[in-house]
């Protein structure tokens, strides 16, 4: 849908100012150390956000159920006192986690079928997912492999096996890193994860999905950069985010340092209600990531993951909304509204889903 992608980034203005152009994000911790404090207890987070203790109770028996993580930066973000502030919303347990539909499940998008070794999932032609690990900056409440049975996929002892199933099928030109957040991964693991999938002939295109410069923009510091930067392979990273709220001045820092490495960057968002389930705040998202130097490429329509119901906006609203947007943007900055369905080789156009 968005053609020549690299090009149209090569000739981006420049929209950020340059004193953070040269230079990842600056923190007194380690980003280790950032991730390790994120906050994990509800009345903890209640209590720094000024928030009723009347969710208290719901935010206990949800984040029993999937835990609550979210780190300082992104709290940093949120308004306090407001219990419908979006990036909130996001991250906070809630009561409608707990309600149970039939239409959701816990493997929404087939994964599991589509398991073809440890680790490794092969679902369209020519790539494959790699599930690097299940660790993630944040926990966002809409995660769509929020049950995904990360303990039976331990990378560090089974990835010998997906690295034969990739080098036995030379179709294979691309390999996905995801997870949990390949970023969550130390440098130096990632640094030689890269090495042995470069070592595979037919394998043309690295690309990584990631959270965690949005979340945890500390994260990309000089060591990530130095191993970003000496990828031989086609490279492309393809962001999360929202609300063009999550776009903070050290986010910006971020993305533009991992400009400067190559990488083609894309963003993928999830359609959220109470979120960003507004024309407005969509094209404001589009534009903002287009000065930050990254093309929108998805829109999702949710996953019907069990747990996230509240965020579902019907596809006939999500239509209108996208035809709307339609009417705002530039056909390069309008993402594509999708849905993924178990067993289908592709990303479905929302409207094809939806004909009649």
């Amino acid at each position: 849908m968005i053609p020549k992608t690299a090009e149209l980034l090569q000739i981006l203005p420049s929209q950020i100012s340059e004193t953070t152009a040269n230079s990842p994000p600056k923190d007194d911790k380690s980003w280790q150390q950032q991730q390790a404090d994120a906050l994990r207890e509800p009345a903890r987070l209640l209590q720094q956000l000024a928030l009723p203790d009347s969710l208290l109770a719901a935010a206990e028996a949800a984040g029993a159920r999937f835990s609550l993580r979210v780190p300082a930066a992104w709290l940093a973000r949120i308004e306090k006192g407001n219990p419908t502030d979006p990036l909130l919303r996001q991250i906070l347990p809630a009561a409608e986690e707990l309600r149970s539909s039939t239409a959701f499940s816990t493997d929404p998008v087939g994964d599991r079928a589509a398991r073809a070794a440890p680790g490794l999932l092969h679902k369209y032609q020519g790539r494959v997912l790699l599930m690097t690990t299940g660790a993630c900056a944040i926990h966002c409440r809409y995660c769509f492999r929020r049950h995904y049975p990360y303990s039976d996929d331990s990378l560090l002892t089974q990835l010998p096996a997906a690295l034969d199933y990739i080098r036995t099928d030379n179709s294979i030109h691309e390999v996905i890193l995801s997870g949990g957040d390949p970023l969550s991964l130390s440098n130096s693991r990632l640094a030689q994860l890269i090495q042995q999938i470069q070592t595979i002939a037919h394998v043309k295109r690295l690309r990584i999905h990631t959270r965690t410069p949005v979340a945890l923009p500390e994260r990309i510091d000089a060591g990530l950069l130095e191993v970003l930067n000496t990828v031989k392979l086609q490279s492309v990273m393809v962001i999360h985010c929202n609300h063009p709220e999550e776009l903070d001045e050290q986010v910006l820092e971020a993305l533009s340092a991992l400009r400067q490495c190559g990488l083609t960057l894309l963003n993928q968002s999830v359609l959220l209600k109470g979120v960003n389930d507004n024309v407005d705040i969509l094209s404001h998202l589009s534009q903002r990531l287009f000065s930050a130097g990254v093309l929108a490429y998805y829109l999702h329509q949710l996953d019907r993951v069990e747990g996230a119901q509240h965020f579902e906006v019907p596809d006939t609203e999500a239509i209108a909304l996208h035809d709307a947007l339609r009417q705002q943007l530039p056909g390069y900055l309008l993402p594509e509204l999708v849905r993924e369905q178990r067993g289908v080789g592709a990303k479905t156009p929302l409207q094809e889903v939806c004909r009649p």
